[in-house]
């Protein structure tokens, strides 16, 4: 660890623990002034099981990291996190607070609030200065999991390399400069921290937005004043096959927070996200002051370019909001997000409780309901309430149609009121309902009805902070172990809404990853006992991982990692089924410098952790695993086509797994879709794709079969499968027409993979 952090710490630990209101040393009594528990509730001393042995709760790998720092331009072997250079700064390892799974494998991942380690006194005051665009990493592993990492070019992926023209208070005017430090460097105006990644229909990694650091006020050259973290326009594009970025069309609106969603056309959705995240007073836009970008935004990966989505578009959301593709091809924002500001992050934030989805055909969104609780908005009239509210789209004609509708029939909103009565299960519904700020939000495998057709979906929302029903931020500072299932069914234009409450988690989790599993389970791992942003460096890590049945509705604890992750912690579905679980990039102890508060049984913050494990679960120590021999690489809607496997007559289930692109806990493209199954002869079984590319958007998959046994279900290692928008030629993959024929209308892989 580094001088700064030694010379430091003793002194501002006694701070940290006179505002936390402790005066002893003991953990317990900490996490009771606190609320919550101090200690990992798993009271876990016990050691993961050694992972060559089989475990029913599965196993985590020894952690392991990049063995390099390079230092005044030379590499340097070191276990340390950290080592300071001779101008005395520290130069640190990235850690994985964003990560991707690539076509070819590997794992590409960026540093998150990298330049942390440079603070010597307070994050707020000293951030907009000693701040870097963070860098990137691609890791392999090879057959044994040895571990190599290559370094892209540009390392940083290149946005802004002269500078971001900021939307400082007096930018414009002949005042410009002179009360902020936004001109005063460009090694930090194009920070990837807070973008969102994408993966697009080619397979190549989009990241939009990110951050631009500077102080506002502040003075050049003294690491004094008030950060601020603005967000930026751009979009880089990752090309895996020269482990390059390069730049691609910005949008209108530069956005912190923002997130992605694939269309079924292949287009990108982007919603939400901040301009400005401290002070969003905009002079020359006022009506966008004091909230989160409300313009959505399209991007077309042909064209390279966004185009701005009429205002009838416009939605108020949290950060990162938790939003996902429905099989109709509305886009669906399900209540969660970032809530980040205790004191409030826009004054329009109660609409953030309402469900809703987008219509990209209309370019409307309809409002649902509240959400969790069943009195449905839209059927009372109210459908438009949000977008009649937002100031940017205020239209008379809109406000005397929806008050019209209401007027025309007042007792339909009443009677729905009336309706829900109120029971136990209610008010439970009602706490677990509302906005949820830095939850999960994961949709469940797809399964088709009995025509084939994929018309439900369901979501599950799982610990984060509730918003108590009534506030949406602060809403609260401890985690719920409440878990929410809401059924979305689409016919046309026309969705259904229903919640339901599932079996809670183990313990109330903040900041937890899910990862949808090839067997149809979902796991969570990582995260904290308390919000890691309201009060940095004083919530417990949660080390123990816990497996949700879709079947039973109930969590099931599982392994136990081995180091703490809590804020922009990943993990990542890999190829052979198991998991990479990174990350854990703090904001500085008490918004003031990093302390150490591990003997309290608080989360390590000694800078950021970058280190990995793999999750071993116990389906993939089986030595009885199905395997796929053989499978066509390249696949479009309405296929049917034949795979090749063992223990043909025991398969019972294929699921088509989307693969991961995430930043810290979201990734809006997440999916699982179960294939409609035929036997064939011997030890074929013949396959369906789904007709619709709002239910298997373009982009890269992986096609696990599993077979049901006493001991659970078990899956195989994937065959990689991409989907390919025959509309889409652009970013449609190089076509081999050796590698299949087609007899009867099915498609077979000439080529063996085992």
């Amino acid at each position: 660890m580094s001088r700064r952090f030694n010379r430091l710490s003793s002194v501002t630990g006694s701070l940290i623990l006179l505002i936390a209101g402790s005066g002893t040393a003991n953990a317990g009594l900490l996490g009771s002034l606190l609320g919550g528990s101090s200690e990992d509730s798993t009271t876990q001393t016990e050691e993961p099981a050694a992972p060559d042995s089989y475990n029913s709760k599965g196993t985590f790998s020894e952690p392991f990291a990049e063995p390099t720092i390079i230092v005044d331009g030379e590499a340097v072997e070191t276990d340390e996190k950290c080592i300071t250079r001779a101008d005395g700064m520290d130069e640190c390892k990235p850690a994985a607070g964003t990560m991707a799974l690539l076509k070819d494998g590997r794992l590409l991942y960026l540093n998150a609030l990298e330049g942390t380690e440079n603070v010597e006194l307070s994050i707020v005051a000293e951030f907009g200065e000693v701040s870097v665009n963070d860098q990137t990493r691609v890791l392999s592993l090879d057959e044994n999991d040895n571990p190599s990492w290559i370094k892209p070019s540009p390392l940083d992926a290149g946005a802004n390399p002269d500078g971001n023209d900021s939307e400082t208070l007096l930018n414009g005017t002949e005042l410009d400069g002179l009360l902020d430090t936004a001109d005063n460097t460009s090694a930090n105006d194009g920070a990837l921290f807070c973008s969102d990644v994408i993966g697009l229909a080619n397979g190549d990694v989009m990241a939009v937005g990110g951050t631009d650091y500077y102080s506002e006020p502040g003075i050049d050259g003294l690491p004094l004043g008030v950060a601020e973290l603005e967000g930026i326009k751009n979009s880089r594009i990752f090309d895996e096959e020269t482990n390059t970025w390069r730049q691609s069309g910005d949008m209108t609106y530069g956005r912190w927070y923002p997130s992605l969603v694939t269309m079924g056309n292949g287009n990108v959705f982007v919603a939400s996200g901040v301009t400005k995240l401290l002070k969003p007073v905009y002079p020359d836009e006022p009506l966008n002051s004091g909230r989160n970008v409300v313009q959505t935004e399209t991007y077309d990966p042909c064209a390279g370019a966004w185009t701005q989505n009429p205002s009838t578009a416009d939605r108020s959301l949290p950060l990162y909001p938790r939003m996902h593709l429905l099989p109709n091809g509305h886009i669906f924002y399900n209540a969660g997000g970032q809530a980040f500001n205790p004191f409030g992050q826009g004054y329009d934030q109660a609409l953030w409780n309402i469900v809703a989805s987008f219509n990209p055909d209309t370019q409307r969104w309809n409002d649902i309901g509240y959400a969790g609780l069943p009195l449905r908005l839209d059927e009372a009239g109210l459908g438009q309430l949000s977008s009649t509210l937002n100031i940017t789209n205020l239209s008379l004609d809109q406000v005397g149609s929806l008050l019209g509708d209401v007027l025309d029939s007042p007792t339909d909103l009443l009677t729905s009121a009336a309706d829900l009565g109120v029971s136990e299960e209610d008010l439970r519904m009602a706490i677990a309902g509302g906005m949820r700020g830095s939850t999960s939000s994961t949709m469940l495998p797809l399964k088709p009805d009995a025509s084939g057709n994929y018309n439900e979906v369901e979501l599950l929302t799982a610990g984060g902070v509730p918003s108590y029903a009534v506030l949406t931020n602060p809403g609260g500072y401890l985690p719920t172990d409440q878990t929410r299932i809401d059924t979305v069914t689409t016919n046309g234009d026309e969705i259904g809404y229903e919640s339901r409450l599932a079996g809670p988690l183990n313990q109330p989790r903040w900041y937890g990853t899910n990862v949808v599993m090839p067997d149809g389970t979902v796991m969570v791992f990582s995260g904290g006992n308390r919000d890691g942003v309201v009060a940095p460096g004083l919530e417990g890590p949660i080390r123990t991982a816990e497996q949700f049945n879709p079947e039973t509705g109930e969590w099931t604890e599982m392994a136990t990692g081995h180091r703490a992750r809590t804020y922009h912690n990943t993990a990542v579905l890999m190829e052979d089924g198991r998991v990479m679980v990174a990350g854990h990039s703090p904001i500085n102890t008490a918004y003031l410098t990093f302390v150490d508060l591990q003997d309290f049984g608080l989360a390590p913050y000694d800078g950021r952790d970058p280190s990995f494990e793999i999750y071993t679960p116990p389906y993939a120590m089986r030595d009885d695993r199905p395997k796929i021999k053989s499978a066509p690489s390249n696949l479009t809607i309405g296929d049917r086509f034949n795979i090749k496997v063992d223990q043909a007559d025991q398969i019972d289930k294929a699921l088509l797994i989307r693969r991961t692109v995430m930043t810290h806990v979201i990734d809006g493209d997440q999916r699982a879709i179960e294939l409609v199954m035929e036997r064939g002869p011997g030890n074929k079984l013949t396959l369906t794709m789904p007709d619709n590319h709002n239910v298997v958007p373009a982009g890269e998959y992986m096609l696990f079969v599993s077979k049901d046994t006493p001991d659970g279900r078990v899956p195989s290692v994937s065959a990689p499968i991409t989907v390919v928008n025959e509309n889409l030629a652009c970013m449609a993959p190089t076509q081999v027409a050796s590698d299949t024929t087609t007899s009867g209308g099915i498609i077979e892989s000439t080529l063996e993979l085992l």
